[in-house]
């Protein structure tokens, strides 16, 4: 049985040390002290610990089930998604208009932290909630918004998003399914869709599907596409529920994961519909949903692996296997404990040191989503767009590297499903692959996002880097163990990013050979940053006598280790780029 625990001092330092968020001169921000922060996260750590937690293996073991039409939830996720609905975070940061509670998203993104890493399955039917009510809330009429976001924000009413179909998976300009439009102003809605999360469940009175569709008139590819709100039950004009629309699910997809998550198959035969947003720019309207959506999912990425890596680190603690090489470290007993051995230091450090890096990155790009929308700062606005793949791709990739590690501590143990290492395996797989493939997420990196706004972005990127180096120049230590790495990484990052700019237009597959190796070098990059700031807020802590010396102690040995044992791979991703296309294009399709 596995056990996880919140680790709000690791959250606290992030927000408070690094990010520094109350100090910000944002909406919302100055009540955000350390007070107010661990009174919240506090809360939400008791609520993933005891509520969600213990059912994770029961909707790992059980998993959804379809009874006449009907999504019957695991055992217990029922009343445990009252609770959550009950205690207001589904609606903590949403917009006060509409029933939420205002805060920024950053804490809303912390507290999903917690709530994924406990259950990432049961977390995703508020989660995917969350990006249809963005939507809507960008998108959507004043009616739209009155009608649908109180009962969203409150989760009485869950939401999904509808793209795929069996012959439409990344290119969208694929799908079949039809909108035609009636004489009242809605559309009717045929086709089918697959690989809906949540897509039907028992846990709420009403689901709105949000669905891709072409209507008249839009002409081919991604351009003709529209999107639709499309709830399971209409709603009447006094917000009460009408009659059941014609959308069903056909199937429930048996998956590697995520088992207490339903994945449907739905069936949409005519059901009624309404446009969301503009005609025939449906795709704009989603990406508000998917943009959030792959923020959320590298968040669970490194989630599940933080719960993983705890429960490899007591064990290793525990277990009593050989003895250490410099002597018996347990002479009492047996045989000394797992820990004592570097090989299992080493594995334990590779996952410590990125799940703390990622952690910093995840919440530093919700706190740019902050900047852009609270501030209309588009300079946090283009980078973190620029961001968005290399915390999707680089986190979720990681951070299933890291639960198949966690799982490897426990040795055979580890493949045996009673001790539940297994399930963190499964369950983290999905995030590589869903909200857009990681290799999708590179060529978007490399085909899109670095020569958007003329290379602006990336070029302020780099500047970041440089002064940040800069300002840590009086610090003999911290230039020697962080400022130095990091100054090697970013000019590997630099390197790559010319190359592409070289051969781009003259080879395009030499670029997008590349593409996948420089989202993994970005990645290391950015979160050698997140090094060099926590350790620069661990150093000034320790000069200052902080009573938490320990902690800092810590923070610092654990950037060191990723400095000197994980930022090095910038070197050999930017060796793999320079190869170019020809080794990886040199064979014909018939000889693979």
């Amino acid at each position: 049985m596995t056990t996880y625990a919140a680790p709000i001092r690791d959250m606290q330092f992030v927000l408070h040390d690094v990010l520094r968020i109350s100090q910000q001169d944002l909406p919302g921000h100055g009540d955000l002290d350390r007070e107010f922060t661990e009174a919240v996260l506090d809360a939400a750590g008791k609520l993933a610990a005891e509520v969600l937690a213990p059912l994770n293996a029961v909707g790992d073991r059980q998993g959804c089930r379809l009874e006449n039409g009907v999504v019957r939830t695991p055992e217990g996720f029922k009343a445990g998604f009252e609770r959550m609905r009950e205690g207001g975070w589904t609606a903590l940061d949403c917009d006060p208009e509409f029933g939420g509670q205002g805060m920024p998203y950053v804490i809303g993104l912390a507290a999903g932290e917690m709530f994924s890493a406990a259950n990432m399955a049961f977390t995703m039917y508020q989660g995917l909630t969350h990006g249809a009510y963005s939507a809507i809330h960008a998108h959507g009429s004043d009616e739209q918004k009155a009608t649908y976001l109180p009962k969203m924000v409150s989760c009485e009413w869950t939401g999904t998003m509808n793209l795929t179909e069996p012959h439409a998976g990344t290119d969208l300009g694929l799908l079949r399914t039809k909108a035609e439009p009636q004489e009242d102003g809605s559309y009717r809605i045929t086709g089918q869709k697959i690989f809906i999360s949540a897509g039907d469940h028992d846990m709420s009175e009403n689901v709105i599907h949000l669905v891709l569709a072409k209507a008249p008139g839009g002409g081919e590819g991604t351009r003709g596409i529209s999107l639709f709100i499309v709830p399971k039950f209409l709603v009447n004009e006094d917000g009460t529920l009408g009659e059941r629309n014609a959308v069903s699910v056909g199937n429930l997809e048996e998956k590697m994961g995520i088992h207490g998550n339903a994945t449907c198959v739905m069936n949409y035969d005519g059901a009624k519909g309404w446009l969301l947003g503009e005609l025939h720019k449906g795709m704009r309207a989603m990406f508000t949903m998917m943009n959030e959506a792959r923020v959320g999912v590298g968040l669970q990425g490194y989630a599940v692996a933080e719960a993983a890596y705890q429960n490899a680190a007591a064990y290793a603690r525990d277990r009593l296997q050989g003895r250490a090489v410099t002597g018996d470290a347990n002479p009492s007993g047996p045989a000394d404990p797992l820990i004592v051995h570097p090989d299992i230091r080493r594995n334990l450090m590779d996952q410590k040191s990125f799940l703390e890096g990622a952690r910093a990155l995840a919440f530093w790009g919700a706190h740019l989503i902050d900047r852009a929308h609270l501030a209309q700062d588009r300079q946090a606005d283009d980078l973190v767009s620029l961001l968005t793949p290399v915390i999707k791709g680089f986190l979720t990739d990681k951070g299933f590297d890291c639960a198949v590690q966690a799982q490897q501590v426990f040795g055979g143990h580890g493949y045996i499903e009673e001790q539940g290492m297994s399930q963190f395996v499964r369950d983290a797989r999905i995030a590589m692959i869903y909200e857009g493939a990681n290799g999708v997420q590179a060529l978007d990196l490399v085909g899109r996002k670095l020569a958007a706004e003329g290379g602006k972005p990336i070029m302020a990127f780099f500047e970041m880097v440089k002064s940040e180096i800069k300002a840590q120049e009086t610090d003999e230590v911290l230039q020697a163990q962080f400022c130095e790495p990091l100054k090697a990484a970013s000019k590997d990052l630099q390197a790559a990013a010319m190359f592409f700019m070289e051969q781009g237009m003259k080879n395009p597959n030499a670029a997008l050979a590349g593409s996948y190796d420089f989202m993994h070098l970005f990645g290391h990059v950015a979160l050698g940053l997140m090094w060099l700031r926590m350790a620069a807020a661990s150093r000034k802590a320790l000069e200052e006598g902080t009573q938490d010396a320990t902690f800092h102690e810590t923070k610092l040995a654990t950037g060191r280790y990723y400095m000197a044992r994980q930022l090095p791979a910038t070197a050999m991703h930017l060796a793999r780029i320079r190869s170019g296309a020809e080794p990886v294009m040199a064979l014909d399709a018939a000889r693979f």
